[in-house]
């Protein structure tokens, strides 16, 4: 999703600001919003998003204050921790799988079924975690009419978009569609966000990702077998992701609640969401494929609950600006993946448009001096 959330932004696709001292600690040693939220840049890139990314709140929402690992670990004196670089390598594979995992669960379910397969089985993690943290869900009307559009624009649709998308293209094009996130958002940042400076650089690194983006789909070729509707709908999908992290930005910035709190609502409305519309477009499986299930239980357990967990400790303890760089790997291993496992086919154009795009992206990201 992921698709912010990342993202909030919570700088895993973000810029950040260190949290004034006045700023108390949050909750349960969860990053919590805080005053970096006015500032916060939403088109940074987004771990996942993908189709990927848990995108929950956590990828949208405002940046975390980088502490000493010590400190801000939240872990128990004398509880050793997995080194956060194999964390890293571990998020950056379970997003770059999710691709795979999402064509391999629509051969067995319909995309909607896929959907709602994973949200519901990454809402059960993130309520676990909030058991275990002793956390609550957020309280007013108004914060939970927010996270239902949040939840709509960062997991419903563009999960939901994904999925339908790769029943005609392979995943290491959605793999790669994804990665254009941090483009829509720049180009949407420009229009939507009037304290953002477009430089000389962030402009040309939005030409030069779009360019990427057209080499992807061979332009030159007149776009020559290429699924246009398919292709479309992961364009889109990755368009919704900067979507909601603007809308979450000038709506649920500073709200009091920790990202674990928001993103554990938002999962669970997006989950309501599918809910409601998987019955009205598909009907009961007649049987159950195993492979397809597994497929759906770990994109849902790994890639949308386990996932935010992992990023949430990253960003805490190495900081945001190192957190976000999984970003440049998810549409690496989506590519690889995809090749290797599902034998898809693979033009010189893909990864050379894939480098392009990337480069593009890093580009958008390049702060102004003050």
């Amino acid at each position: 999703m992921c698709y912010e959330v990342i993202s909030r932004i919570v700088r895993t696709m973000s810029s950040a600001t260190d949290t004034p001292a006045s700023a108390g600690p949050a909750p349960s040693g969860t990053p919590g919003p805080s005053p970096a939220a006015t500032t916060a840049d939403p088109t940074a890139p987004a771990p996942g998003l993908a189709a990927t990314t848990p995108a929950p709140l956590a990828a949208a929402s405002p940046a975390a204050p980088h502490r000493a690992p010590a400190a801000s670990s939240g872990a128990a004196p004398g509880r050793t921790r997995l080194d956060w670089r194999l964390r890293f390598g571990a998020l950056s594979l379970i997003w770059g799988f999710s691709f795979l995992l999402i064509k391999v669960g629509t051969d067995g379910y319909a995309p909607f079924q896929v959907t709602f397969g994973r949200l519901a089985f990454g809402t059960a993690v993130l309520v676990a975690a909030l058991v275990v943290k002793r956390e609550r869900l957020p309280r007013g009307a108004r914060t939970w009419a927010h996270l239902t559009v949040a939840a709509f624009l960062l997991n419903a649709l563009p999960f939901s978009l994904f999925a339908y998308s790769e029943l005609t293209i392979p995943s290491t094009l959605a793999g790669i569609c994804n990665a254009t996130s941090p483009l829509w958002g720049m180009a949407l940042s420009l229009v939507a966000l009037s304290e953002d400076r477009p430089t000389r650089v962030r402009v040309a690194g939005l030409g030069l990702g779009f360019l990427g983006v057209l080499t992807v789909l061979g332009a030159w070729q007149g776009f020559s077998g290429l699924d246009a509707k398919g292709t479309a709908m992961a364009l889109l999908a990755s368009l919704s992701y900067p979507v909601g992290w603007i809308y979450v930005r000038r709506t649920l910035a500073g709200t009091g609640n920790s990202n674990l709190s928001l993103t554990g609502a938002q999962l669970g409305l997006a989950t309501v969401q599918l809910a409601l519309v998987t019955p009205l477009f598909t009907s009961l499986p007649t049987h159950l494929p195993v492979l397809p299930l597994l497929a759906v239980a770990a994109l849902g357990v790994l890639g949308t609950g386990v996932a935010v967990l992992i990023q949430y400790g990253l960003v805490v303890e190495v900081g945001p600006t190192t957190a976000q760089m999984v970003t440049y790997f998810i549409p690496v291993i989506a590519t690889a993946a995809g090749v290797a496992i599902l034998g898809e086919s693979l033009r010189w154009s893909t990864p050379v448009g894939a480098v392009i795009v990337l480069l593009g992206a890093a580009l958008t990201q390049v702060k102004p001096r003050a």
